[in-house]
């Protein structure tokens, strides 16, 4: 894999690994401060949902950093493919129905690593 593929797959996953981290153990916390149009009251009522939350982002994070592991070049690929392809549709989802900062933090850097995947 490229290196500037391979740098862009190691963001992603660190950022999905900071979101799981912020969902799962700092969403009382950190969480008032980042969303800050969220009313405070729901914060504790949702914590068990958005740690639920970080879980599928751990996952994502975990296949990233695994297809980054694999030294058979066919199969890193597809691996990557794979896991970019579930952060790219979850941040289009995301910015569709959440935020459209969605869009740009999680689905547009998955996007341009999937076309640096398949032009280098």
């Amino acid at each position: 894999m490229h290196i500037i593929v391979t740098i862009l797959i190691t963001l992603i996953a660190v950022l999905h690994l900071y979101i799981a981290w912020f969902e799962i153990f700092a969403w009382e916390s950190r969480g008032p401060r980042i969303f800050s149009t969220f009313p405070k009251q729901l914060f504790a009522p949702t914590k068990a949902m958005a740690a639920n939350q970080g879980v599928y982002n751990g996952f994502l994070a975990a296949g990233l950093i695994w297809s980054l592991l694999i030294r058979d070049p066919v199969w890193q690929t597809y691996i990557a493919l794979c896991f970019l392809l579930f952060v790219a549709v979850a941040g289009i989802y995301g910015g569709a129905t959440v935020s459209k900062r969605i869009y740009v933090v999680q689905a547009a850097p998955a996007i341009l690593a999937l076309v640096l995947l398949f032009l280098i």
